[in-house]
């Protein structure tokens, strides 16, 4: 489905990506993990197209991505979870989701379209606070409402920044129960995450990151097993 081969981003004339790669297969729930500074945001950033790439390919669905705005990339299918969540804390609930639809871009069935019933179904704390400003919802519902409101968009795959950030453990296990509904619901999931702990909880597969490069990629048995790659690039 994904396909990011060797690219290359700057900030300015600060080199953050050198020689990135890495595949998600449809369905998969996969995790980049690494510490702070190291590309994890920026690899995303690339992929919606928020930062373009100077070298490097990166095609989803047969589709080259490099090159294509935001809105564009959007629109072929790409969903993204910024870590600062930006909802609309003025509006409610409903209000919020209504402001993520955009125009079918699957050719399925009906039932591969998100709706706001949908979301309802598989969110039924948002039901409940349907008509809750953002402002009045906790750091956990605002992250599910984030997500939410991205699915209204239709995407095949979602790109969730830090999804876990600054929550509590108790608040972390739900988050992380909607992805993997998320995930469930059909929706292909690449994840950035430090928090190792939760991420091993999901995730299908790892790559781990160190200065702007991939330095492991593997299964949750391979990562289990890699004890001095964890020492060496995680918080664990």
């Amino acid at each position: 489905m994904l396909s990011v081969a060797g690219i290359h981003s700057f900030y300015g004339k600060s080199h953050i990506l050198h020689g990135v790669s890495l595949e998600l297969k449809e369905g998969e729930l996969v995790c980049l993990l690494g510490r702070n500074g190291v590309g994890k945001s920026t690899t995303l950033k690339s992929i919606m197209g928020m930062v373009r790439p100077s070298q490097g390919s990166i095609r989803f669905d047969g589709q080259e991505l490099v090159g294509r705005q935001p809105y564009q990339v959007a629109r072929i299918g790409v969903g993204y979870v910024p870590e600062d969540r930006r909802i609309f804390r003025s509006l409610t609930v409903h209000e919020n989701l209504l402001m993520g639809i955009q125009r079918s871009k699957n050719s399925g069935s009906p039932a591969s379209v998100w709706t706001i019933e949908k979301i309802y179904e598989i969110f039924p704390s948002l039901r409940e606070r349907s008509g809750n400003r953002g402002s009045h919802l906790s750091g956990g519902e605002q992250q599910m409402l984030t997500v939410a409101r991205t699915l209204m968009g239709n995407p095949k795959l979602i790109l969730v920044d830090e999804p876990t950030e600054g929550l509590a453990p108790l608040i972390v296990k739900g988050v992380l129960e909607m992805l993997s509904a998320v995930r469930r619901a059909g929706v292909t999931v690449l994840m950035v995450e430090q928090n190792f702990k939760a991420a091993i909880k999901v995730a299908d597969r790892f790559y781990i990151m160190a200065k702007g490069q991939i330095v492991f990629e593997g299964n949750t048995a391979a990562l289990l097993a890699a004890e001095d790659v964890r020492k060496s690039y995680l918080e664990v």
